[in-house]
């Protein structure tokens, strides 16, 4: 059999359904921030390169914002060493509030959060720290929010660890939902001990810097 040189998710550009959910983020400290539905679920696509999905994405929109869920299957051998200096594991997330398709290089609609969760010393809790970066080679950088906007939750699971994400309006620039309906969105979830996951094309293409490779989310009412 001849060698696969591009994998299956180059070929195309993923239009994923985002719906809006109404009361998120949550107020109540002691509960989940946004409890996305499960109609919330992006679609796998590690199948299309014969690879198990490690982790399960969910997104969900309403006027205020963007709201994102990652949970992940096990704590890996990362679980053993709490003191890591790049964290337990990263998550980044990339949006484009204008879905630009023709373009190599980031603009000012575009924007990259970066998420890096550690354990405490006990290994019974998981914390993350949440910034917005600037994107390399990018034309224009967007501005660069506070990290008191991005609301965020990290927990530990029986069986795994699961983020939730706020990203609000006043932290992305462009976004008005009245006027746009298609963002243009990418994540990529790491640790150390599995596979880097991807939406679409992963770490042999410049996916944090190229907006032209980012997947398309749909705002469905």
């Amino acid at each position: 059999m001849p060698a696969v040189l591009l994998p299956q998710a180059f070929w195309f550009r993923a239009a994923v359904s985002c719906p809006r959910v109404a009361g998120v983020p949550r107020l109540d400290d002691s509960g989940p921030l946004l409890d996305l539905p499960r109609t919330c679920l992006v679609p796998d696509l590690e199948a299309l390169e014969g690879r198990e999905p490690w982790a399960r994405v969910r997104i969900g929109w309403n006027p205020e914002g963007l709201g994102i869920a990652i949970e992940a299957d096990g704590l890996g051998l990362n679980a053993k060493s709490p003191n890591r200096p790049e964290g337990f594991a990263t998550v980044s997330v990339w949006i484009d509030t204008r879905d630009t398709r023709n373009v190599a290089r980031a603009t000012r609609h575009c924007h990259g959060f970066h998420a890096r969760l550690t354990l405490s010393r006990d290994r019974k809790a998981l914390d993350a720290d949440v910034e917005q970066r600037r994107i390399p080679r990018a034309t224009a950088d967007a501005p660069i929010a506070d990290p008191s906007l991005l609301r965020h939750r990290a927990e530990l699971l029986k069986k795994g660890w699961r983020l939730e994400l706020f990203l609000p309006a006043d932290a992305l620039n462009g976004y008005d939902p009245d006027v746009n309906r298609r963002l243009g969105f990418a994540y990529q979830i790491s640790d150390a001990e599995r596979d880097d996951q991807f939406l679409g094309v992963g770490r042999d293409f410049p996916v944090a810097d190229n907006p032209g490779l980012w997947s398309t989310l749909e705002l469905k009412d």
